[in-house]
């Protein structure tokens, strides 16, 4: 393992240990919560939509190369 992440994690480790704030710490647990559950849960119906369509898009090949979206919205990026 990376020795400066094995680092940074030790370092959480240490701070935590000595936390008080009780607020901090639940925010802390809902945060890795909500790390481990499942981003297609919690999108809207829409967006489960509208990726499922582009997901038939491409594996029925009606995609558009890089180059040309660009030259489409160039404009706005």
């Amino acid at each position: 393992m990376d020795l400066e992440l094995q680092n940074k994690k030790i370092e959480l480790i240490q701070w935590l240990s000595t936390l008080e704030d009780s607020s901090l710490i639940d925010k802390l647990l809902k945060f890795r919560e909500d790390e481990k559950s499942d981003w297609w849960n919690i999108i809207s119906e829409n967006e489960r939509s509208s990726i499922r369509k582009g997901m038939e898009d491409a594996d029925s090949g009606k995609l558009k190369p890089h180059a040309e979206a660009r030259k489409i919205y160039e404009k706005w990026l």
